[in-house]
């Protein structure tokens, strides 16, 4: 299917379009994009400005569904989605979950990315492309949730900066929210204008996820008082993001100084002052842990390495931090 013809073409596809033709170093030409399409408003409006704009980056489009069977209606989405992609031509992916596996957020998050990792290296492998990158339908909305979640929780300063536009995947994939320039409203928008279907999936009205309590309880009532704030909100996050990229740019000129063959030099590590200290064991261990490290966590890492001579962390994703007098290595 040819781009959308410019008798088609919307404030929509300018703004997307735009966002990316500025930035050539975001999504690049003539690539493999797996997108990961839930079937909700974010994802199906992604999946149609994308496809509807593939041509003029001469890109290859492909879509992964992955079904958690947390509901009963979980089967017919799939199929809705995938007769979607049918009609457009678009390379269809799809992976069931075992219910017990993926039984809270995070696990689910865990398996997504798992398998979006898998079907992104099957592409390179099968296709002989260059390169592929994943996409998420993730929007600004999205990011306030999650900056109110890591407040909540007691992130560290990296944490404050909402979701990533661009980071690796499991260290090889780069993974791309191209969406986080539109709002959850915006989305709905789009899908109006563009008749695009979309299911929505019964559970994101279920309070007792965390983020569903965010969205529909904490941030609902924070707009009844402060009309606003999420706004607000997003233009801080932008700002937390903007001083983010800036540190972690100078924390990889940091952490050259103090790697070896052997790991990170302890005595060189040791000598930096506390936040300089925590930023750059935060830098190594985000490269390599999907779910949120907590500041306090960061913080006790950075004590024990001070105090004990060697010793040893354990972090999600069966991550481990072992250390001795001269050396620290991170591994799993």
């Amino acid at each position: 299917m040819d781009s959308r013809s410019n008798n088609n073409w919307t404030k929509w596809h300018h703004i997307f379009h735009k966002k990316i033709f500025n930035d050539a170093k975001f999504i690049p030409k003539e690539i493999q994009l797996l997108i990961s399409v839930s079937g909700g408003q974010d994802s199906m409006a992604l999946l149609t400005l994308l496809d509807d704009i593939k041509d003029k980056y001469k890109w290859s489009i492909n879509v992964w569904h992955g079904d958690h069977k947390w509901h009963s209606n979980s089967g017919q989405f799939a199929k809705n989605i995938k007769n979607y992609c049918s009609q457009k031509n678009i390379n269809f992916y799809s992976d069931i979950a075992n219910k017990r596996n993926v039984c809270t957020e995070e696990t689910a998050r865990e398996w997504r990315y798992k398998k979006l990792s898998k079907k992104a290296s099957e592409i390179l492998n099968t296709k002989n492309v260059k390169s592929v990158y994943v996409l998420t339908g993730h929007t600004s909305t999205d990011s306030t949730e999650t900056f109110l979640l890591n407040l909540a929780r007691g992130s560290n300063f990296a944490g404050l900066g909402g979701i990533p536009k661009k980071r690796l995947l499991n260290d090889k994939y780069v993974l791309v929210r191209p969406f986080l320039i539109f709002t959850r409203d915006e989305t709905s928008k789009i899908c109006k204008d563009l008749k695009i279907p979309f299911w929505e999936d019964p559970t994101n009205s279920d309070i007792s996820l965390k983020r569903n309590f965010i969205r529909h309880k904490v941030i609902y009532e924070l707009e009844k008082f402060y009309p606003g704030c999420s706004s607000r909100i997003n233009t801080f996050i932008n700002h937390m993001r903007e001083v983010n990229e800036e540190r972690s740019e100078l924390c990889d000129l940091a952490i050259q100084s103090c790697i070896s063959e052997k790991g990170i030099k302890r005595s060189i590590l040791i000598n930096l002052g506390e936040q300089a200290r925590s930023t750059i064991l935060y830098s190594l261990l985000n490269k390599k842990c999907i779910k949120q490290i907590s500041s306090k966590n960061i913080t006790d890492l950075s004590e024990q390495i001070i105090k004990k001579h060697q010793g040893e962390k354990s972090f999600p994703n069966g991550i481990t931090v072992i250390w001795n007098k001269n050396f620290i290595t991170i591994g799993s």
